[in-house]
């Protein structure tokens, strides 16, 4: 018989958890492994609401195991350090992504891509290695090994970098790969929200011309106005499309819902890369023609391996970027959820673990 999950390891933990696909999410009492040889131990401070979040606790993908303590961008302090650490010290400020788990010995890890290891662990709705469910950043703390820790730099706000564990390296990881990184290109980012936001800082920083590409008009002044893109088009206007034919060396394409790419991949100089990523749960049309016509080119990306994410980050503090955040409680969580569903968030929810926690125990 399956042990309840407050006895599956020796280290009593609390956190919030959905139970069910109705979404709701309630306190919840578990179990963490005792730190090992090659651990760390975080006492999480704040946890980043990435809206994959809310995809898994409504099980939209169908795919998603109760009871499910969500959070996949987490920053905090380490508590414990087993004796093979030497990554990091009791004391530290550290972060812990997306994953927390991979085989180690594929040609992806080899080549510090545990994203797309096959065998990856996802830091929560997974099962771990030693057969348990794996519990995410909603919590007090997390015990991962060092691999899959960062260094969080010591000048970079807590709150507004914890987002970046995902959306930073989400962004930050296809402009480095294809190039899209050189002082002087000129990148499209399509969808102002949680990713697109902070692809526009990484942009800038890299010293891009950058163009925002939006269904939504009223955005333009926070585009261009705040966060310092050079340009920003409605992509529903045919004459704006028609206008920035040809311009852009490439476009990071952050929307998940169905929309046309022929427009997209029009903008595009010859030799231009068209990067996705974002999920639409509808296949979309990838018109051959214009590809062939420029050698052009139609791209996925997904995360990133740890040592990019330890490079983003480091790159962040360098150049003071964060993303723009809502710090809330851990009690006003099931609302930060019905915002998210509704698009009423400039631009991430951040849970301030450290300091509401433990005022919503049962």
């Amino acid at each position: 018989m399956a042990k309840s999950p407050d006895a599956e390891h020796p280290n009593k933990a609390y956190g919030w958890a959905a139970r069910d696909a109705s979404a709701v999410l309630w306190p919840f009492h578990f179990s963490r492994r005792a730190n090992g040889e090659n651990d760390v131990t975080l006492k999480i401070l704040y946890c980043g609401i990435c809206h994959s979040d809310l995809h898994y606790i409504k099980n939209d993908w169908g795919f998603s195991v109760y009871p499910m303590v969500p959070g996949h961008e987490i920053v905090g302090i380490v508590t414990e350090v087993g004796s093979k650490v030497t990554k990091l010290k009791v004391g530290d400020k550290a972060g812990v992504g997306c994953l927390v788990g991979s085989c180690g010995g594929c040609h992806s890890c080899d080549n510090d891509l545990e994203n797309y290891c096959t065998q990856s662990v996802l830091t929560y709705n997974a099962v771990d290695r030693d057969g348990s469910l794996t519990y995410g950043g909603y919590s007090e703390a997390v015990v991962v090994d060092q691999r899959f820790a960062v260094r969080f730099p010591e000048g970079l706000p807590m709150d507004g970098g914890a987002p970046l564990l995902c959306a930073g390296i989400t962004v930050y990881s296809p402009m480095k790969y294809f190039g899209l990184c050189e002082p002087g290109m000129h990148l499209g980012v399509v969808g102002l929200g949680g990713l697109g936001h902070v692809a526009v800082k990484f942009a800038k920083a890299f010293g891009l011309r950058v163009t925002v590409i939006s269904t939504s008009p009223g955005k333009k002044g926070e585009a261009v106005g705040r966060l310092g893109a050079d340009a920003f088009l409605i992509s529903r206007e045919p004459e704006e499309v028609k206008a920035a034919m040809g311009t852009m060396d490439g476009i990071i394409d952050t929307v998940s819902a169905s929309h046309p790419l022929l427009p997209l991949i029009r903008m595009l100089k010859p030799h231009g890369k068209l990067v996705m990523l974002g999920a639409p749960n509808k296949p979309l049309e990838i018109p051959a023609l214009p590809l062939l016509m420029g050698r052009k080119m139609v791209a996925g990306s997904a995360m990133g391996g740890l040592k990019e994410t330890q490079e983003m980050i480091d790159f962040a503090g360098k150049h003071g970027i964060t993303a723009d955040v809502e710090v809330i409680p851990m009690d006003y969580v099931n609302a930060a959820m019905e915002r998210l569903a509704k698009g009423d968030v400039r631009y991430r929810f951040v849970i301030d673990i450290g300091n509401s926690l433990s005022s919503s125990r049962l």
